[in-house]
């Protein structure tokens, strides 16, 4: 990570942009300043005893016409209008299910973590720093309205 300065403030820039400490432990925040940004990742954001903080990442989407991406961009793209219909925001959705979605041991390995419930499910991945450190968990995949197989 390399820091700059930027109106007087430090900020750390890191593989996704930004690197933004603020927002631990302030999801619905993380998520409506990352919308805002459009960049950048907001760390420890998120939350679960099973697994510990869970940064967030604005990603980006690779393929608009597939829905295909990752992070925030993607699931905004994929599934905001699903959430919407749902009678939630993304940024009141996402901590929602991440926090009682029910762990998937069967579908779980050591490089990542899915939660189901009945409408939806979620992955959580385990990302590695180039030197191949293990960096944090990310919220990377989300599914919703589709029945976990």
């Amino acid at each position: 990570m390399t820091k700059t300065n930027i109106k007087e403030a430090v900020v750390e820039t890191g593989k996704y942009g930004p690197v933004y400490r603020q927002f631990a432990g302030k999801p619905k925040e993380a998520i409506k300043f990352l919308r805002e940004k459009k960049n950048g990742e907001c760390i420890a954001a998120l939350y679960r005893s099973d697994i510990g903080d869970i940064d967030i990442v604005w990603g980006e989407i690779t393929d608009p016409i597939k829905h295909k991406g990752y992070g925030l961009a993607h699931i905004i793209d994929k599934h905001e209008l699903e959430i919407n219909k749902l009678g939630f925001n993304v940024e009141d959705f996402v901590p929602i299910v991440v926090q009682f979605g029910n762990f998937n041991l069967k579908k779980s390995d050591s490089q990542k973590k899915v939660f189901e419930s009945e409408t939806f499910r979620f992955v959580v991945a385990l990302e590695n720093e180039q030197n191949g450190k293990i960096k944090k968990w990310l919220l990377s995949a989300f599914d919703i309205l589709k029945r976990p197989k």
